[in-house]
């Protein structure tokens, strides 16, 4: 239990045991006590903690929230970590506590380090993180990049909250795209021989494949000596293999390394979607109309049956996605978390159908859809057209803003909302861009205790300084927002919010920038001085803590 819960928990006690001792005086009749809340409040003014409880019992004890917040007072236990407590506005209770409290949090840091805000809630659960999975026929794009860096941040949060998680990249090289794909690239290997070759009408137009083709032509100069079918079923192979090793290099320098990749087209080798109809088939969840086999998923939930062969006899996408899933479950994983994009809203309904079909619960599959990305320069929308084979792609937008910042901007707002992602800004050193101004906080920070070094000044731990000289209240805020981590954490992992830990972070680092604003360190007394010293350290710990699960460096100097 972190500092801020333990508090938090010695008032609801303290809370408790007022309203039952008022109850037994008789001056409150209540038929029963709601559960009591507790809140962090937004105005500092109205001090450490709030409850609505006596709004919450004044319909019940049938008299005004003030008198029930004031009757609640009169019974409250005294001394403790209560400085003082009052009844405001129409009935909350203010708690103002002790600085011990904080004071404990700091040790608290200094004591766990990096490792600070870990817990065990998640109890050893095994979870399969499933994102990006981009089609191996083409360059990741902009969404890609977001999935990326949103999974791969709420895998690190899942992991320091005690979940057991594995994350997968689904390699799709068994669908009708790879299937184009590969005509894609035996026409452009046909053009560098012949440039009149004729290029497929639905093929993929990118000077990517292209650049595929020419390294596919030093690699193997007698492909067209094989037979048309065995050439194409070479390029597919060979072309989808070289596209997940481009990908896994530019996810590598994104600072994303999957667990597992995973391809579709070892579920076919197995039988494994033959294996997923023969047990729908066991269940009686399947039927036979108009020449296909449908899977009757509007038992569970759909809006309607869904083909899982087509009469011709070939399976559909849903058929492989059925298949794979029930593969994640029989692996032993507990829960499954995908991660989507835009255009795939309408597939949940479908695989929370296939899930419970399978005979799990459709709680098993969480899915998070992603909003798409718009990329801005100069306030200009970057104009992309994918038809034309034309796009910005992750690696041009990593190579021209950062890993950290393209990380820290795909972060910085809610997954679900619609992102403007301004290049320019992103490159900017100043104030008004965000994974800046985090990362010089940190810079700023080491320069100071670099500084101290070089004066000779050893920096001290809590246990050598006075830490009740920490009074200012700068210090004060940034003391809170220390201690407000754990649970930060907690909720950004269980709600699926990695935005939670970038506003954080400009939070922690825009209540340090105030506090090197109004006051000295190096400059005060030894013994402010030190305690100072052991502030900023620790605040630095928490930064490079915060920005590590960002996926975001922490550089020393800027």
């Amino acid at each position: 239990m972190s500092v801020l819960q333990r508090q938090k928990q010695e008032l609801i006690s303290a809370l408790e045991t007022a309203v039952s001792a008022a109850i037994s005086s008789g001056k409150l009749q209540v038929e029963s006590v709601p559960e009591i809340g507790l809140e962090i409040p937004r105005d500092k003014g109205h001090g450490d903690f709030a409850s609505n409880i006596a709004l919450v019992m004044a319909r019940s004890a049938r008299k005004p929230p003030r008198e029930v917040a004031q009757i609640i007072l009169e019974h409250l236990p005294q001394g403790g970590i209560i400085r003082e407590v009052e009844v405001a506005g129409p009935g909350f209770i203010n708690f103002f506590l002790s600085n011990e409290w904080l004071y404990d949090t700091l040790r608290t840091v200094e004591m766990q380090g990096e490792a600070y805000g870990n817990c065990l809630h998640g109890a050893g659960e095994k979870v399969l993180l499933e994102f990006v999975s981009a089609n191996p026929v083409g360059p990741m794009n902009v969404v890609n990049a977001r999935a990326a860096a949103v999974g791969d941040t709420l895998a690190r949060l899942l992991r320091a909250v005690g979940y057991q998680v594995d994350t997968e990249f689904y390699v799709n090289d068994a669908g009708n795209q790879a299937d184009v794909f590969a005509r894609s690239l035996e026409a452009r290997y046909q053009q560098l021989i012949n440039p009149d070759h004729p290029f497929p009408e639905d093929g993929y137009p990118g000077a990517y494949v292209t650049e595929l083709a020419r390294v596919l032509r030093e690699e193997r100069p007698d492909l067209l000596d094989l037979p048309y079918d065995e050439r194409i079923a070479f390029c597919k192979r060979w072309g989808t293999d070289s596209m997940v090793e481009l990908q896994k290099a530019d996810l590598k320098a994104y600072g994303v390394e999957f667990d597992l990749w995973f391809r579709e087209r070892d579920l076919h080798a197995a039988g494994a979607l033959e294996a997923a109809i023969d047990l729908l088939r066991q269940k009686g969840l399947v039927y036979e109309q108009e020449g296909a086999l449908w899977f009757r998923s509007t038992a569970f939930g759909d809006d309607k049956d869904r083909v899982i062969v087509k009469s011709d006899g070939t399976y559909t996408y849903v058929t492989a996605d059925i298949a794979y899933h029930y593969n994640k479950l029989e692996r032993g994983f507990e829960k499954l978390i995908n991660i989507w994009g835009p255009d795939h809203h309408g597939y949940i309904a479908r695989m929370k159908a296939a899930i419970q079909a399978l005979g799990y619960s459709e709680d098993t599959l969480e899915v998070l859809i992603l909003q798409y990305v718009a990329l801005l320069r100069d306030g200009q929308p970057v104009k992309m057209s994918k038809r034309a084979g034309e796009f910005i792609t992750m690696q041009d937008l990593v190579e021209e803003v950062g890993k950290d910042a393209a990380r820290f901007f795909f972060l910085h707002r809610s997954p679900e909302s619609h992102l403007d992602f301004d290049m320019t800004l992103a490159v900017e050193q100043s104030s008004e861009n965000p994974v800046f101004y985090v990362q010089y906080a940190h810079a700023r920070i080491s320069s100071v205790l670099r500084q101290a070094g070089e004066m000779g000044i050893a920096i001290p731990t809590c246990s050598e300084v006075d830490l009740s000289l920490l009074q200012h209240e700068s210090e004060l805020d940034l003391l809170k927002q220390l201690a407000a981590l754990p649970e930060e954490l907690l909720s950004a992992a269980l709600l699926r919010e990695p935005h939670r830990l970038t506003r954080y972070a400009l939070d922690l680092a825009g209540l340090f920038h105030s506090f090197y604003g109004y006051c000295h360190i190096l400059g005060e007394e030894a013994p402010l001085r030190d305690a100072r010293l052991v502030l900023v350290s620790n605040i630095r710990t928490v930064l490079r803590k915060v920005l590590g699960l960002l996926g975001v460096s922490a550089p020393e100097q800027m």
